[in-house]
């Protein structure tokens, strides 16, 4: 009998056991499991610091010093490194994440603004408002290896998924620029919305979305035929545009207009509209495509969608819908590799929110001092 309680005993414990190194295993946190890795989350200030936070000790680890005007700060898909530009220097910045140090700053022109990276992380792709320049450098030599003039104020370059072109929105023109990848030779030049600021490019390369924060109109652009398909309406001045990751659907953001429209890339149509909070400003969408995340930057709340069936995620205990409480003024958000985290930047009150998302629950708060912007994340 007594071995019989024993035998249930263990097995109870041995279960219990394998549930706890799957729950490891499935939050892909570095430990004792994966000796060596590390999970960073990079935040830029006003003040011209990047503040390091330790994702798995939840807390800042360094500030790094880079200067005025931070941008466009993105994490290389291959090296150990997070890449950004300084607006007011005129350089892109490169940090070594094993030694948060900065070790490379790229003179490129005045006023660049964001950073793109070819596919295989070989290039960056930036431009030169100030100079009407499209640069490419070279990631391992850390290099200018490439530039060409452009239309008025470029602000954005913007790589295509086969890598092939890069799209070059020029901000003073009104124009979508289309440049050869190797060369940068410029293909062609199509009239969009006037100051154009984000993209996006379907999958197979064939449409591209063109936002303007100050203009209720997306403009469609057929890249294959370089001709603009049409300019199309929207309710309010649109804040983040996010694509599905399949193509199908594009989901613009816009604090005036209270929610979440939902386009058609297919038809170019506006289809179902969603009221999401008081000033819906950013959004992050999940890999598979079937859960966005959207701050609102009134409310100081992150706001869960089941974007399939266009409803507000629910609360499993109490039944209500959530929004998950965040810091002053959430903005820019994102994942870490395997989504298990949703990391956001609080504008107002200079600090990070770490959320769980499968529970969607607030973990911590993370302090980074004032004006935090731009966030990156990085896992190596």
């Amino acid at each position: 009998m007594n071995r019989t309680r024993n035998f249930r005993v263990f097995f109870l414990l041995g279960i219990l056991l394998i549930v706890g190194v799957a729950e490891l295993v499935r939050e892909h946190r570095p430990s004792f499991l994966r000796p060596g890795l590390r999970l960073c989350a990079y935040v830029s200030a006003t003040d011209g610091s990047v503040t390091v936070i330790d994702l798995v000790k939840l807390a800042a680890v360094a500030r790094i010093a880079i200067g005025q005007g931070l941008s466009g700060m993105r994490e290389h898909p291959a090296r150990a490194e997070v890449w950004g530009v300084s607006s007011v220097g005129g350089y892109v910045w490169v940090i070594n994440a094993r030694v948060n140090q900065v070790v490379s700053r790229i003179p490129v022109g005045p006023l660049p603004y964001a950073v793109d990276f070819s596919p295989d992380g070989s290039r960056l792709y930036t431009t030169s408002a100030g100079s009407d320049t499209l640069l490419a450098i070279d990631c391992q030599t850390h290099s200018v290896v490439g530039r060409t003039k452009t239309g008025g104020e470029p602000v954005v370059a913007h790589v295509t998924p086969d890598g092939k072109g890069v799209l070059v929105l020029n901000h003073r023109d009104a124009t979508l620029g289309i440049h050869e990848a190797d060369t940068l030779a410029l293909r062609s030049t199509v009239g969009i919305v006037r100051q154009p600021e984000k993209v996006a490019i379907l999958p197979d390369g064939s449409l591209a979305f063109v936002l303007s924060r100050t203009e209720h109109r997306l403009s469609i652009v057929d890249l294959h035929r370089s001709v603009l398909v049409t300019n199309l309406e929207l309710d309010g001045n649109p804040s983040d545009l996010l694509l599905k990751p399949d193509g199908g659907e594009l989901y613009v953001i816009s604090p005036e207009a209270h929610g979440l429209q939902v386009i058609n890339t297919r038809t170019h149509e506006v289809g179902d509209y969603m009221v999401l909070g008081s000033a819906p400003t950013r959004g992050v969408l999940s890999a598979d495509g079937n859960t966005l995340y959207v701050s609102d930057s009134a409310a100081g709340h992150i706001i869960p969608v089941d974007i399939q069936n266009r409803r507000v995620i629910r609360d499993p205990g109490t039944g209500k819908e959530f929004p998950i409480t965040a810091g002053q003024s959430p903005g820019v958000m994102r994942f870490d590799p395997d989504e298990n985290l949703l990391i956001a930047v609080n504008q107002g009150s200079g600090d990070v929110a770490v959320i769980r998302v499968r529970t969607n629950s607030l973990l911590t708060m993370i302090p980074v001092g004032s004006g935090p912007e731009d966030l990156a994340v990085k896992l190596f």
